[in-house]
């Protein structure tokens, strides 16, 4: 008898200790957090992650308003487009693009339409007395988008924020850089790559105040500054009606002094892009095109906008 008992027990024991470690493990694993309707664990500190950091409402952030004179040739449609697939990629920026030119071009106002970004498209022709070698250029088209400003925000209640730079159509641009002067109160200002025949040129900053330029060009300049060098707060604009850019008196490479100057002193500048030590713009010109092949008349079947 007691023979058979202890057999029966041996056949068991291997069943028991296996029902045994089974609920010995799922004792040990812990109880998931609850999840409120949200996604989010609820209950105690115990597993729950910290709430995740709020971000500025896009609706918040001040517009960034680019003036981009642009003129035709053959890169013009190439050189926007690049813009363009920049601009898409920033909150809040609406683009000024002025035409020299006495109408709106065919090619301009299709590429505004399929832009996919908000745009004002502007024209004004540069006078011919001004188009010779030497002089200054788009004066007309960067005064064109000034004058459209004031005229879209005099009627609007203050404040408006919002920040102006002027885009050249030749330049590249960090994304980074959006960042850096949305951020503008009055003047703010940073180093341009591949100009003034150096690889670049910047504001020399001092204990976070801008105390001279680093050059190729110029230095006794007011504002030895590249105009992709510099953003300018928008009740800075509105708040001197007067400050445009100027043909009388004005000379090749100093109409960024003479427009500065007007508004803000080198005192208040506000360096940004890590103390004016980061390039996040390059005055990038493009090659000039190679058309030597060009048939003088049209000879293809159809007619392709390049």
């Amino acid at each position: 008898m007691k023979s058979l008992l202890f057999s029966r027990f041996l056949l068991l024991l291997p069943w028991v200790l296996i029902v045994i470690i089974v609920l010995d493990i799922d004792s040990s694993r812990a109880p998931l957090p609850a999840l409120s309707p949200r996604g989010g664990a609820e209950g105690g500190s115990g597993g729950a992650r910290p709430p995740a950091p709020r971000r500025r409402p896009e609706a918040a952030l001040p517009t960034i308003y680019a003036i981009t004179p642009t003129y035709s040739r053959p890169v013009q449609k190439a050189e926007l487009t690049r813009l363009a697939n920049t601009f898409r990629q920033v909150s809040r920026l609406h683009w000024i693009l002025v035409e020299d030119a006495a109408a709106r071009s065919e090619l301009v106002t299709r590429f505004v339409a399929g832009a996919g970004l908000p745009c004002t498209h502007l024209h004004v022709p540069t006078p011919r007395r001004y188009k010779r070698p030497g002089l200054p250029r788009a004066t007309e088209q960067r005064n064109a988008g000034l004058a459209w400003l004031r005229q879209r925000h005099q009627h609007l209640p203050p404040p408006q924020p919002g920040v102006l730079f002027f885009a050249d159509d030749d330049n590249t641009y960090s994304l980074e850089l959006f960042q850096e002067m949305r951020t503008t109160r009055k003047v703010s200002v940073w180093p341009v790559g591949l100009v003034g025949g150096r690889r670049y040129e910047r504001p020399v900053v001092e204990n976070g105040k801008v105390v001279g330029w680093y050059t190729g060009w110029r230095a006794d300049r007011p504002f030895a500054i590249d105009m992709a060098g510099f953003a300018v707060s928008l009740q800075v604009i509105l708040s001197h009606p007067k400050a445009v850019f100027k043909r009388r008196g004005s000379q090749p490479g100093m109409q960024e002094s003479d427009f500065l100057k007007q508004i803000t002193t080198v005192e208040e500048l506000e360096p940004k892009a890590n103390n004016c030590t980061k390039v996040l713009v390059w005055h990038t010109r493009t090659e000039k095109v190679n058309l030597a092949n060009e048939p003088k008349y049209h000879l293809d079947t159809v007619n392709i906008e390049v």
